[in-house]
C-alpha cells in the first residue's frame, strides 16, 4: 500500500489525484486540524468522477513529530511519498521549520526503515541546492555553501535531505526530487498558489530576478515514474523553464486580463519594502507579506538544469510555463 504525507498541500493533492485515477489505494496522513475540502475541490477541477476517486484515499490523522503515530500508519506500507513540509520565510518560524522539515523527515525515514518500506520518495526543493556561479546552470551536483544569505527554509530543507541520505546508507531505497518554483492550482491562500491571488488583486511592481518554474502536474508525474522505476538513491532537479519574475507575472496578469506590473522595484526599493513590512507585521501581529529572504530572492538570478531528468526519461516533455499559468488562471477564475 502507498502512504502520502502532505496530502492536503499543492504537490500532495495532485499526487493523490494521479495515484487515485490509476486505481491505486492510498493512505494519506493529515494533521487533525487539516481539512480535506481543498483536495475534493482540486479533484473536481480535473474530473467529474471526483467523489468516486476520493474513495481510494484512507485519511489518517498523524503527527510527523509523533514517532509512534508514524509507526502505526506505516503498518502494511510498501511505498512512501513524503510531501509534507513547512514553507516559511519568516524568521520567527525558524524553530518550527527545523521541527517539521528536519525532525519530521528524520522520524519518517526512521519509521520507514523500521517497517521495511521498499521505496521512499522525498520532496525537497531547489532551496536545498547550492547556487552555480558565473551564470552557470545549477544542477544536482552543485555544491551547497553555508552563507548568511541562506534562508532558514533553505537550511531546513538541506538538513532534511541529509536525513534521507543517512537513511539510504542504512538500507532504505530513496529518491529525492528538487522542484523549482511550483506552478499550479491549490489553496489560493497558501504556498505558490497565493501568487495568483495577489496577481488577481493587482501587482504594480516587478523585479528582474530569474528563477526556475515547474508545473505541479509534472512534479507528480515524475515522482510516480521514479517510484515505479528501478532508480534509487539519486536526486533529480525538476525544472521546466528559467524565466524572469517579470515574465511570470506579465503572463499571469495577461491571463487575468489585467494590466501588467509597470514599476521596476530595484534593490533599494525592495529593501525599504521588506523593512516597512517587518514593522507593519510586528505592530499588527500578522504574517509579513515580504521578508528579507523573499526580497533577495526576487532579485537573485538563478538558473536550473533539467538535463538529468530528461536524460533519465527521454520521452518526457515538461508543460510550458505559459500553459501552466493559463491553466492555473483559468481554474482560479472558475473558482
Amino acid at each position: 500500500m502507498i502512504l502520502v504525507t502532505g496530502g492536503t498541500g499543492l504537490v500532495g493533492t495532485h499526487l493523490l489525484y494521479d495515484l487515485c485515477r490509476s486505481g491505486l489505494q492510498v493512505r494519506a496522513i493529515k494533521r487533525e486540524s487539516s481539512v480535506i475540502a481543498n483536495v475534493e475541490k482540486v479533484f473536481s477541477w480535473y474530473t467529474p468522477d471526483a467523489a468516486q476517486l476520493l474513495k481510494n484515499i484512507e485519511w489518517v490523522n498523524a503527527d510527523l513529530l509523533d514517532v509512534y503515530s508514524l509507526l502505526e500508519v506505516m503498518e502494511g506500507i510498501t511505498t512512501v511519498y513524503h510531501c509534507a513540509a513547512l514553507v516559511s520565510f519568516d524568521k520567527k518560524d525558524a524553530a518550527e521549520l527545523t521541527k517539521t522539515n528536519v525532525d519530521g523527515t528524520a522520524n519518517m525515514v526512521n519509521a520507514a526503515l523500521e517497517k521495511g518500506v521498499k521505496k521512499f520518495c522525498h520532496v525537497s526543493s531547489i532551496a536545498s541546492l547550492g547556487r552555480a556561479e558565473n551564470g552557470a546552470l545549477t544542477d544536482e551536483e552543485t555544491f551547497w555553501k553555508s552563507s548568511p544569505d541562506n534562508s532558514n527554509y533553505s537550511i531546513s530543507k538541506y538538513a532534511a535531505e541529509r536525513e534521507v541520505w543517512r537513511a539510504s546508507e542504512e538500507g532504505l531505497n530513496v529518491v529525492i526530487v528538487n522542484p523549482s518554483l511550483i506552478v499550479g492550482p491549490g489553496n489560493w491562500d497558501k504556498s505558490s498558489s497565493n501568487m495568483f491571488r495577489k496577481a488577481y488583486q493587482g501587482i504594480k511592481f516587478y523585479t528582474e530576478g530569474v528563477n526556475g518554474f515547474v508545473d505541479v502536474r509534472d512534479v507528480a508525474t515524475i515522482m510516480i515514474k521514479l517510484m515505479n522505476s528501478d532508480i534509487s538513491n539519486q536526486r533529480f532537479l525538476l525544472n521546466a523553464e528559467n524565466a524572469t519574475f517579470r515574465k511570470f507575472f506579465d503572463l499571469v496578469h495577461t491571463a487575468f486580463g489585467k494590466p501588467a506590473p509597470a514599476i521596476k522595484a530595484g534593490k533599494f526599493l525592495s529593501s525599504f519594502a521588506w523593512r516597512a513590512e517587518k514593522i507593519r507585521s510586528a505592530i499588527s501581529g500578522s504574517t509579513p507579506l515580504i521578508t528579507k529572504e523573499t526580497s533577495q530572492s526576487a532579485h537573485r538570478i538563478s538558473r536550473f538544469s533539467n538535463k538529468k531528468i530528461l536524460d533519465t526519461f527521454p520521452g518526457f516533455q515538461f508543460i510550458p510555463l505559459e500553459k501552466s499559468i493559463s491553466d492555473t488562471c483559468r481554474l482560479f477564475l472558475k473558482k
